[in-house]
């Protein structure tokens, strides 16, 4: 699945071509093309999805999804190790 996370802007690249920042997502952080907000600040939220910036977000509504996604198990889903999340799995479904 691919959702559309926000994430706060940790730092930008702005030497990069196209531009890129580290974004964090409650504690997982990736690099993402920030082409679509080259206004952007460190310190500011975005809402991210397949890798790109899409739109700015205050941060009450970020934390608030982030909360959500998180208790929902989505950001691991969607952050999480593919082989570690299949793993996980296979462990839960021998113990059942």
């Amino acid at each position: 699945m691919c959702l559309a996370v926000p994430g706060k802007v940790v730092s930008i690249d702005h030497q990069a071509d196209p531009l890129t920042g580290l974004i964090d997502f409650g504690g997982v952080r990736k690099q993402v093309c920030l082409e679509y907000l080259p206004e952007v600040r460190v310190g500011e939220y975005v809402i991210v999805h397949v890798g790109f910036a899409l739109q700015r977000l205050d941060e009450e509504s970020a934390r608030a999804s982030l909360e959500l996604f998180d208790q929902l198990g989505l950001l691991e889903e969607e952050f999480g190790d593919a082989w570690e999340q299949a793993a996980r799995q296979e462990n839960e479904s021998e113990v059942r």
